[in-house]
């Protein structure tokens, strides 16, 4: 690893002729993702013989390309000792079920008690490749949105699995409570999502958004609610509570898609949504790894209501009926399209 304070030199060799500057850079895989490179070249600290030049610069065979070495990083995030709801971790990533409520990444408003405060009392001695406001967080959950989320430890690791993310290797399934129930036990659900026009803090389906895709399977109906479990293929802002909501079924207790129901009462009150399970390649050894996260107690509760079942009994259960009950795992996935089929 090149110690901090170095400046990074790389020679262009014939292969790598013709090549984006950005897309060079982040294959040497020492400063992260690519859009973490790209913001490294925009702040002027990529030179290429000597001259700051665009993201998009192609290379030539004996071009020289150095990368400043980074100031110290000014983070207004503090480490605070957070519990975290450990599943697995080596020396490349990290993965816990977030509890709902946990803020991913510090923001005005929200400097303090987030994923990365706790992350910077876990991590001390973090590596210097990772950004300190994001700390290696490849993905995100909304707030309020509870289940397993994984945290890279390297730069090397977060650029791998930034990699699969972007291009949809990451299988991703969830489980949602919503009102109602779909006409079909099954479907796609293809609709472009984007900001929504007059409430800026909504997004919604409209023709000019980005391409979004959410399939989703029928578990149990229980009249007015519906126990859905979703694999969204895509990975846009608040895409399953969008797509949901666009379906006729929003999301039990969303506060932005779905109106209050009042004459319905149950026991949670944030969106009933939660990332069960996640299989993806290891990022050094690219071996399969499938981890899942139990249900929060709230979304556990909720659904024992419906079911009209107590959580003591003898059929008490850590995650919905047929789905995986580990509390998580390393596992080779079910040769099926690559995915076990959902029960």
């Amino acid at each position: 690893m090149t110690p901090p304070g170095t400046p990074r030199v790389w020679i262009v060799d014939e292969a790598s002729a013709g090549v984006r500057l950005d897309h060079f850079v982040t294959a040497q895989r020492e400063l992260g993702t690519r859009s973490q490179v790209q913001r490294r070249i925009a702040a002027g600290d990529v030179a290429v013989n000597g001259h700051v030049v665009k993201s998009g610069t192609p290379l030539r065979t004996g071009d020289r390309v150095t990368v400043a070495a980074p100031s110290p990083p000014v983070s207004v995030a503090q480490a605070e000792p957070i519990a975290l709801d450990v599943l697995y971790e080596d020396e490349a990533l990290l993965a816990i079920n977030k509890p709902a409520g946990l803020v991913v990444h510090p923001a005005p408003g929200h400097w303090q008690g987030t994923l990365v405060n706790a992350l910077l009392h876990r991590w001390p001695q973090a590596s210097d490749e990772l950004d300190p406001t994001r700390l290696g967080i490849v993905h995100r959950l909304d707030k309020d949105t509870s289940g397993v989320l994984i945290i890279a430890r390297s730069g090397a690791a977060l650029a791998e699995l930034g990699r699969q993310f972007k291009s949809r290797e990451v299988r991703k399934q969830y489980v949602a409570l919503v009102w109602g129930a779909p006409r079909a036990a099954s479907g796609m659900i293809d609709a472009p999502i984007g900001r929504h026009p007059v409430r800026r803090k909504r997004m919604a389906v409209h023709a000019k958004g980005r391409v979004a895709r959410t399939r989703y399977e029928v578990c149990e109906r229980f009249g007015a609610v519906s126990l859905l479990r979703v694999f969204p293929e895509t990975g846009r802002t608040h895409q399953i509570r969008v797509h949901c909501a666009a379906l006729g079924c929003p999301i039990v207790a969303d506060p932005l898609y779905a109106r209050p129901r009042a004459t319905f009462a149950l026991p949670i009150d944030r969106q009933a949504l939660h990332a069960e399970r996640i299989e993806f390649r290891h990022p050094i050894d690219g071996r399969p790894v499938c981890l899942t996260a139990p249900l929060a107690a709230d979304f556990a509760m909720a659904l024992a209501q419906l079911r009209g079942k107590s959580l003591t009994s003898k059929e008490a259960f850590t995650s919905v009926r047929g789905g995986p009950s580990a509390r998580h795992g390393v596992s080779q996935p079910d040769p099926v399209g690559g995915r076990r089929p959902p029960s």
